[in-house]
């Protein structure tokens, strides 16, 4: 099968990697995408299942970091992702401390404690939102303590 993409280092970024996996002070992350870059590049004609089989990853991790190379460049092939939050908080600092202030308060009538439908039931109840999860709540009340 035909490569989409190809890994072709220049000198001075073959250096690099070599560098890196050298000095032994950077993450396992780095040392091994600088290995698998190394191993990829035209000068040594390795097949992406050598260079799984040789470092115990997956193809597919293979192609990503081949992929991530020719597309955003040497650094963010060997760097992790920065997980980019794709969705708001739901609860913003008042209605947080309103939950808050809620799970401290006596539990209602009938129960020894709030549980989290309760808590659940009283926010929708009170209009502070359509709908919430359970799992919210507790994150929530999790990271207040």
């Amino acid at each position: 099968m035909k490569k989409k993409f190809i890994v072709d280092l220049s000198d001075s970024e073959l250096k690099y990697l070599i560098d890196i996996i050298s000095t032994g002070k950077n993450s396992a992350k780095k040392i091994l995408h600088s290995n698998i870059l190394i191993k990829a590049d035209l000068r040594n004609n390795w097949q992406d299942k050598e260079i799984s089989k040789t470092f115990e990853t997956t193809i597919g991790t293979v192609q990503r970091i081949r992929k991530r190379l020719v597309e955003e460049g040497l650094e963010e092939a060997l760097n992790r992702k920065k997980h980019i939050r794709t969705r708001p908080r739901k609860f913003d600092g008042e209605q947080e401390a309103y939950l808050v202030a809620q799970a401290c308060s006596p539990a209602p009538e009938g129960y020894s404690r709030w549980t989290l439908t309760l808590l659940q039931e009283r926010i929708i109840e009170l209009n502070i939102f359509e709908s919430v999860s359970r799992e919210t709540i507790r994150q929530t009340l999790k990271k207040m303590k």
